[in-house]
């Protein structure tokens, strides 16, 4: 009976930590994201996951951006990058929820603008 009872109870915290392992977005992942005046840019998201931190850059017109506080929790994860423009320094936030091979995104700018979503997929190499 108590090896019954050990077995059920290691099952179920296994069954706890399951949620708490991130989803695998370690790679290069691609967007159509909406820039100024409407127009679509390609934007290249490389990620490397290690427990729950999230690393990487995303490429773009102005080249390669550190991405900084990066998580993974479950499928969702989320991550900001500082770029500057104008002489100004921007913070954009990140979050995504991981389906398969797809990112859906929604960014944001710190104080202000309407929040905008997009969907990345995982690069074929």
């Amino acid at each position: 009976m108590n090896q019954r009872l050990a077995r059920c109870a290691a099952a179920i915290l296994i069954l706890a930590l399951v949620p708490a392992w991130g989803a695998d977005v370690t790679g290069k992942w691609t967007a159509q994201v909406a820039g100024r005046n409407g127009q679509t840019r390609e934007t290249t998201f490389t990620f490397k996951v290690e427990g729950t931190n999230l690393t990487g850059t995303i490429s773009g017109r102005q080249g390669d951006t550190p991405i900084a506080d990066g998580k993974v929790s479950g499928d969702e994860i989320s991550f900001t990058v500082t770029q500057e423009r104008q002489g100004n320094k921007v913070k954009m936030m990140f979050k995504g929820k991981v389906t398969g091979s797809e990112i859906k995104f929604t960014r944001s700018r710190e104080g202000g603008e309407q929040p905008q979503e997009f969907t990345a997929k995982r690069a074929t190499t």
